[in-house]
């Protein structure tokens, strides 16, 4: 009697979850999905935050470059200015 009982619990559990017709999705409290569309949120928001750090940094990088340059033209600018100035009779 026992082993007809052993049986029935294991084939209980071998088959849990299947019902005629298809196999029955696992029951997910409201918590549980909530929390998980929560860690996608917070993934997603880690995603473009790294994306914004990395352009924020580009943009510096960019900006630092352009201001060489310009420190440059004027540098250039001025000595040309100068150097015609001190030519003119």
């Amino acid at each position: 009697m026992n082993s007809r009982r052993d049986f029935r619990s294991h084939r209980a559990a071998l088959f849990d979850g299947i019902e005629e017709g298809g196999v029955r999705a696992p029951a997910y409290s409201s918590r549980e999905i909530h929390e998980h569309e929560n860690d996608q949120a917070m993934d997603s928001l880690h995603d473009r935050v790294s994306i914004l750090k990395r352009l924020t940094g580009d943009i510096h990088e960019e900006v630092e470059n352009h201001n060489r340059m310009l420190d440059r033209m004027v540098l250039v600018s001025f000595l040309q200015h100068t150097l015609l100035l001190s030519i003119k009779p």
